[in-house]
């Protein structure tokens, strides 16, 4: 067997703690993912391995999914400003913890 994590559509997104955006926010996040996909349309060359290198991820693709992070984060309810990356993570395992609870 292996150690290493394994992700299938039924672990993964059926389980998943989504939030419920307003239709303001549902457009917020489709205008935010077609950014991502527009930065990397201006780079047809390159493999997302490249694109998505720490050190030389194009700059107007980072900025991309910054703003997506951001709207998905309202969508959320979480706090732009203060929301960590281990904060976030505690928050959706809250919120999967709610979702569960009862099973």
């Amino acid at each position: 067997m292996k150690s290493d994590y394994r992700y299938s559509k039924d672990v993964v997104y059926n389980n998943f703690p989504w939030p419920t955006p307003t239709e303001a926010q549902k457009a917020k996040i489709e205008q935010t993912a077609q950014a991502i996909l527009d930065a990397r349309a201006l780079y047809p060359d390159s493999s997302l391995a490249d694109l998505y290198d720490e050190l030389t991820m194009p700059p107007e693709l980072r900025r991309a999914h910054q703003q997506n992070d951001r709207a998905v984060m309202q969508a959320y309810g979480f706090s732009v400003k203060d929301t960590t990356e281990s904060s976030c993570v505690a928050e959706l395992m809250k919120l999967y913890q709610r979702m569960t609870a009862g099973n």
